[in-house]
């Protein structure tokens, strides 16, 4: 079974598909930190593809903001290696090109989660004054979505503001009951609704320092349960 045969591409903007019985490929043909040897079953999106995929999106993004510059409100902790990259790219293409779009990177970093229940609350660490977004090109970097609760929240809390544009960058997007697809602007991956780790999404701070996108093992989540 090829990677092919369970990827959809058709989405463009909307993502490439991963199918529900994509296996993903076997940890032999890849490097990785060896002391998760035991907790990772497989590579579920290796770091070469995810660049790439982030590379199309700056092209994306390029085309869509019209301004010659652009916040961008990174959603900590696990988007900021998906940030970090599309920023890098988005640089690039206009070094490349007779276009420069001026990117301006801040930082917000948000709570999901009371105890072990999501919610549907806007709890932000630290400081929710975001005034800075008034009358500004707005992109919002998050490097998974899947209900959109946390998406949801964010976006009314941004438009509260009055910014001039807003748009909405996921990494991952999981087919879960009520997806938040509608909600994402640029898509990079659009996945079953499997627990993945790496590329800084983590397990209780776990597996951030992977570069590929794994599925974590049975192992992995009994050895690194709090």
């Amino acid at each position: 079974m090829s990677a092919a045969e369970n990827v959809d591409t058709a989405g463009l903007k909307r993502g490439i598909v991963i199918k529900d019985d994509w296996p993903g490929y076997s940890l032999d043909l890849f490097t990785y930190p060896e002391h998760y040897h035991e907790d990772i079953e497989n590579v579920y999106i290796p770091h070469g593809i995810i660049k790439n995929r982030i590379e199309r999106l700056a092209h994306y993004v390029m085309e869509d903001f019209e301004e010659d510059q652009m916040v961008v409100l990174c959603v900590l902790k696990g988007g900021y290696k998906f940030c970090v990259d599309l920023v890098e790219f988005i640089k690039t293409l206009g070094r490349n090109s007779n276009r420069y779009l001026e990117t301006r990177v801040e930082f917000i970093r948000l709570k999901s989660y009371l105890n072990d229940q999501s919610t549907e609350d806007l709890h932000i660490v630290g400081s929710s004054d975001l005034s800075f977004l008034r009358e500004k090109s707005v992109l919002i970097v998050e490097a998974i979505v899947d209900t959109g609760k946390t998406m949801k929240a964010l976006l009314k809390h941004v438009e509260t503001f009055q910014p001039k544009m807003v748009k909405v960058a996921g990494l991952l997007v999981k087919r879960v009951p009520n997806m938040a697809e509608s909600l994402t602007d640029y898509i990079g991956f659009e996945i079953p609704n499997r627990f993945v780790v790496g590329y800084a999404l983590d397990y209780n701070e776990y597996f951030r320092d992977l570069n590929h996108i794994c599925v974590i093992s049975k192992t992995g989540k009994l050895k690194y349960k709090i």
